[in-house]
């Protein structure tokens, strides 16, 4: 180890004066890297923010109703849960080109529209190329300024003097603290920055955007630690050659969690998507088998996606599994089911499962539709367009119930499909809350489905 170097983990921030191979911490292998001890500072990391602690009792402090700042954006204003929260700090990651930067732009100018007072600072563009992008935005009102720094004392100073209501930061790998002696994007160096802007955001009520590069595995870069500092993190999803995205909130400390938000690139930057399902839907084949519809509730929105299976017999001695936006063990759990419980041969076969319109889905309710479409797929047949399934499958090929199984048969009746399979236990629910505007099957098992389709 060289002199005056140090060891940290990229996972977690444990730091280590010699490398190790796993991590006390987060217990994880070979995510040790060497950078420059940082400085010590005998007059703290911020200077002249924070004022001295005063203690108070429980019941002299009084609660009001949070004011949140809308950004006429109904999609990101969701995921937020309402809106913009005063001395909230905010993390958006992404792949490269997903958009970040340009609905951060979008959200600058609504809220300019507005009359508050923004600041966008960019460490990867300068004014001219940031002014080119807001362009082909649209019109800007004077109420937002732009600053190109990467230095976070000069930020800090700036800000201190502006105090702006909101305040963009593109991005924090770019960003670097004068006190910390380590190359901009270290894991030092993100993790004593945001613990500068986090400080700012709570000291000043000044609502911080952070803007954070994503890995290769699709985390955001840095130490995990940098998740648990901030209040939201916010994740743009979908392909960045297509036209879709989506906006998942993973934490929100002002909302609901697992909230997403659906957008369309366009040329003057993302449009909002109002009816996801519809969108989901666009172009599903008629007549076609291996095609079933299904819904997912993402936080309280009901969303309908077209699942879509292939089984064909195998030319190679294992058969192959393929599966796109859903996890590869859950599809051959799924199968290895219809097999021993429905008699179905598909040792010889190759599977392949996609999940139209560049969702990703983890949630259990969709195994019914799963294997619907492997089974209409397998036996060639064609399943009603107008129908939709879902329901949780176990082991031993039992459909369990699955959580608010009426919101999601509203919005299938909303979109004009006119039967609906649902598991057994919550049919006898739905029966009992007076019938339904359509038709609803309920099954107890895989083999009841079998018999249906």
């Amino acid at each position: 180890m060289a002199k005056g170097t140090v060891f940290f983990c990229q996972g977690c921030g444990y730091e280590s004066s010699k490398w190790m191979g796993q991590c006390p911490g987060c217990k994880e292998w070979n995510t040790f890297v060497e950078e420059a001890a940082p400085k010590k500072t005998a007059g703290g990391r911020v200077k002249g923010v924070r004022e001295r602690a005063v203690p108070v009792m429980l019941k002299e402090i009084e609660l009001k109703e949070e004011e949140r700042i809308s950004t006429s954006i109904e999609e990101l204003d969701r995921v937020l849960g309402g809106g913009i929260v005063a001395g909230a700090l905010m993390l958006v990651g992404g792949d490269p080109g997903i958009g970040k930067s340009t609905l951060l732009l979008q959200v600058c100018k609504n809220l300019a529209d507005a009359n508050h007072d923004v600041m966008y600072i960019s460490g990867e563009e300068s004014l001219k190329q940031i002014k080119l992008r807001a362009q082909r935005i649209g019109e800007f009102k004077d109420t937002l300024t732009l600053l190109c720094e990467t230095n976070l004392t000069e930020i800090e100073e700036v800000v201190k003097a502006k105090k702006p209501e909101i305040v963009i930061i593109d991005s924090i790998q770019t960003m670097y603290n004068e006190n910390v002696s380590a190359a901009p994007g270290s894991v030092s160096q993100v993790r004593e920055s945001t613990g500068t802007l986090m400080m700012l955001a709570k000291t000043l009520g000044i609502a911080i955007f952070i803007v954070g590069h994503v890995t290769k595995e699709g985390v955001v870069a840095g130490p995990r630690v940098l998740e648990h500092m901030v209040d939201t993190v916010l994740y743009f999803e979908g392909d960045r050659h297509a036209s879709y995205r989506i906006l998942r909130g993973v934490k929100n400390r002002f909302g609901s969690t697992n909230e997403i938000g659906v957008f369309e690139m366009q040329g003057n930057g993302l449009r909002e998507v109002t009816n996801p399902s519809e969108f989901m839907l666009n172009g599903k084949p008629v007549g076609a088998s291996g095609s079933v519809v299904t819904c997912s509730l993402e936080g309280t929105r009901p969303i309908l996606v077209e699942i879509q299976a292939l089984v064909s017999d195998t030319s190679f001695q294992i058969p192959r599994r393929t599966t796109v936006g859903m996890d590869f063990n859950r599809i051959n759990l799924l199968l290895a089911v219809l097999e021993k419980r429905a008699g179905m041969q598909l040792g010889g076969c190759d599977a392949y499962v996609n999940l139209t319109g560049g969702m990703r889905l983890s949630e259990p309710s969709i195994d019914l539709a799963v294997v619907a479409a492997v089974i209409s797929s397998y036996r060639n047949i064609v399943v009603d367009e107008h129908t939709i399934i879902f329901g949780e499958v176990g082991l031993t090929g039992e459909v369990r119930g699955v959580a608010q199984a009426e919101v999601r048969i509203k919005e299938a009746e909303k979109m004009g499909f006119t039967r609906c399979i649902v598991p057994k236990s919550n049919f006898d629910g739905i029966m009992a809350n007076g019938k339904p505007g359509i038709e609803v099957v309920g099954v107890a098992g895989v083999i009841e489905l079998v018999d249906i389709l």
